[in-house]
């Protein structure tokens, strides 16, 4: 009921993580960043534990196959659960338990892994990577094409309600996180169009909390 990439910018080191599916709020259960150590998809029958244990075992030092082994070892009911993840050199691994529901496969390529479960077929991760890297511009616009490609080629097996997008980016917090919840239209193009109205900003909105002497105004009433 899921499929997601995790990636890494190789020119900024942003990362990156982009999902949908047909359960509410997916990104807010599944989505994981933290700048300077990766990103991680935790999905399927979720545990949103298994996300945070393995950005804290790759910012311990683990790579990305390290920690995924780890995690592996020491989750519950680790044979339902789905984690994809990204390290700071751009190694993936992934973990897919034999319980994950439907047709569910994965991908990778340079700087970017996909996987997905209860699919409408077995070419939609492969169709995400393609899709990133045959992209260019802002680790959030190459996040946008990966998804769009994946819903092209087939998505997920039933109407998907809800996406989102995460990126990290050399501070303590995520420097974009959209999300739409529910929808009865196409959440990824929701996301798209929010992140075609927040990607502009967003370098602002960072200089806004780093220093706000800075920081440009938009004009809004009260702040001309």
């Amino acid at each position: 009921m899921t499929f997601s990439l995790v990636a890494r910018c190789a020119e900024t080191g942003m990362f990156g993580v982009a999902i949908a599916s047909s359960s509410p709020a997916v990104a807010a259960r599944c989505s994981y960043t933290r700048a300077g150590v990766g990103a991680v998809a935790s999905q399927n029958i979720t545990d949103p534990r298994l996300g945070v244990l393995t950005l804290d075992l790759m910012e311990g030092g683990m790579d990305a196959a390290e920690a995924i082994e780890n995690v592996r070892r020491q989750g519950d009911f680790i044979e339902y659960r789905q984690v994809l993840a990204i390290d700071r050199a751009g190694q993936t691994a992934i973990h897919s338990g034999p319980k994950s529901l439907g047709i569910w496969t994965e991908a990778a390529g340079k700087d970017v892994l996909s996987a997905g479960n209860l699919l409408a077929n077995d070419n939609v991760p492969a169709a995400i990577v393609e899709g990133f890297e045959q992209s260019s511009g802002h680790l959030g616009d190459r996040l946008v094409a990966a998804m769009r490609a994946g819903l092209k080629a087939g998505g997920e097996a039933g109407p998907v309600h809800s996406a989102g997008l995460l990126i990290c980016d050399q501070v303590p917090w995520p420097v974009a996180d959209l999300r739409c919840d529910w929808t009865e239209d196409c959440p990824i193009e929701a996301v798209a169009n929010a992140w075609d109205i927040y990607g502009p900003q967003l370098a602002t909105y960072v200089i806004r909390a780093l220093d706000p002497r800075d920081a440009p105004s938009y004009g809004v009433p009260g702040d001309e």
